[in-house]
């Protein structure tokens, strides 16, 4: 029952996030223009709006017993041994997060309205395909050594590692777009994917499913090899 409760869970979470992260683009373009603001200066409204974000999902996840939108998240924390998971948990919970995300990327194209419709579309690949997965992995190997280290190593206050999570979070983005999207998340590429047809290539198993997943494990073990967890103290 726990593990249903888990992937109802991902999969509830992963549609919200996909709704949600899909309208960024959007909600940024018409404060912009109703502050009077454009170029570079408009980053500072998404950043902050990913801040919001994340605050608001980071009490949804808590709320729905730890659940996660991101299936490299997911392995990440289970590879280091801050999670509960197994790898039959995982097994369970990443189709729950990829059929949130198709939900999500159908739902957010019913509700947009026709005028805003062409800022949607998901990651998608902008460079040759070796390219595209060696920078998906990257970008995936940074992003999960920036979230570990915030998340279990980084400040107590909530609203710092909420900071810092969306500002790396914007900085990836803005050096990976003209490669990948980018995505980091293999749900939310597997989501548009689906919704456009492209969903059973290679390109998307190989650029945006295993190479996040080669990227986020790598730095995983990394991060628990320079931050080893305690030895557990055997009871007498």
């Amino acid at each position: 029952m726990g593990l249903v409760k888990a992937a109802v869970g991902d999969g509830v979470l992963t549609f919200l996030w996909v709704v949600c992260a899909s309208c960024l683009g959007v909600a940024t373009s018409a404060i912009a223009k109703a502050i009077g603001i454009q170029g570079m200066a408009s980053l500072f409204i998404t950043m902050s709006l990913v801040f919001i974000l994340l605050f608001i999902f980071g009490v949804i996840a808590t709320a729905l017993g730890g659940a996660s939108f991101n299936p490299t998240g997911t392995a990440a924390f289970y590879a280091v041994g801050a999670s509960g998971d197994s790898l039959i948990s995982a097994a369970v919970r990443f189709p729950a997060q990829a059929v949130g995300a198709v939900g999500g990327a159908f739902a957010v194209l019913e509700i947009m309205p026709s005028k805003y419709k062409h800022m949607l579309g998901g990651p998608s690949l902008k460079v040759d395909m070796h390219t595209g997965a060696m920078a998906e992995t990257i970008l995936s190997f940074t992003s999960t050594m920036c979230v570990l280290y915030i998340i279990l190593r980084g400040p107590k206050s909530m609203i710092m590692k909420n900071g810092l999570l969306s500002m790396s979070m914007m900085t990836l983005v803005f050096f990976g777009r003209g490669y990948t999207g980018p995505s980091m998340n293999p749900a939310n590429a597997f989501g548009w994917a689906y919704v456009n047809n492209r969903h059973n290539t290679w390109e998307q198993l190989y650029v945006y499913w295993i190479s996040p997943f080669v990227g986020a494990i790598s730095a995983s073990w990394i991060f628990r090899f320079l931050f080893p967890p305690p030895p557990k103290v055997k009871s007498a």
